[in-house]
């Protein structure tokens, strides 16, 4: 069995060699480790070998698992990556540093509010539904603009933006175009790649990869 330190390893390696060509440095390549559906003592051995970003996607899970490898490792931070409903927004406000998924005028409302209360601003990126699939969630790209507009004057710190390309289809066209969205709106960092395809994102300007399966092997639920 591979251990998980060389996994990390293997995967931060991979994220240099495909670095190099595209003209960027690691280090400008945050690897969030997808930790959902995996219990704590699947993700101990990552932290121990250093890995300090890490992903899950249900709020309630996240409060599960994390308070006490927090304790145990204080420096880490955690992004949740799923689909946020408006009402855990207060909740997700406070335990998470990074939110992937805000895509709509109402979980916009419901985080402004919570940080407005709890007074702790936390970063988000604007999720967008790429390949206007109807089954995802996404902010549609003709509304992109008019949204970022919201996010901003409702003093959210925007992180960037997110996207999940379709399934079993070739994801560069769409890792290009949310890079290009991402210019037209005066956007940085790219939240984009995973297990499958995050060395595609990384030569197409992700600043943040999300990868679960490479690094912590096959998981009970499908992910990427």
């Amino acid at each position: 069995m591979e251990s998980a330190a060389s996994r990390l390893e293997n995967v931060r390696a991979n994220i240099a060699r495909m670095s190099k060509p595209a003209r960027r440095e690691p280090e400008d390549v945050t690897l969030i480790a997808v930790s959902k559906t995996h219990p704590a003592q699947r993700i101990v051995p990552l932290l121990e070998a250093g890995q300090r970003v890490f992903g899950e996607n249900r709020v309630a899970e996240a409060q599960e698992k994390w308070p006490e490898l927090r304790a145990r490792f204080p420096d880490t931070e955690l992004h949740l990556i799923g689909q946020l409903q408006s009402n855990k927004a207060e909740e997700a406000a406070a335990l998470f540093d990074v939110i992937h998924s805000l895509d709509r005028v109402s979980l916009l409302k419901s985080l402004a509010k919570a940080m407005d209360k709890s007074g702790r601003r936390v970063p988000c990126f604007v999720q967008v539904n790429i390949g206007d699939e109807p089954q995802k969630g996404g902010c549609r790209i003709a509304d992109l603009p008019d949204f970022i507009a919201q996010v901003r004057a409702a003093d959210i710190p925007l992180a960037g933006l997110m996207c999940l390309p379709p399934a079993d289809t070739e994801p560069a066209p769409f890792f290009a175009f949310l890079a290009k969205l991402a210019d037209d709106n005066g956007v940085n960092d790219l939240s984009m790649g995973m297990s499958g395809d995050y060395e595609t994102a990384v030569q197409l300007g992700a600043t943040h990869i999300r990868v679960g399966t490479a690094l912590f092997g096959a998981r009970p639920s499908q992910d990427g």
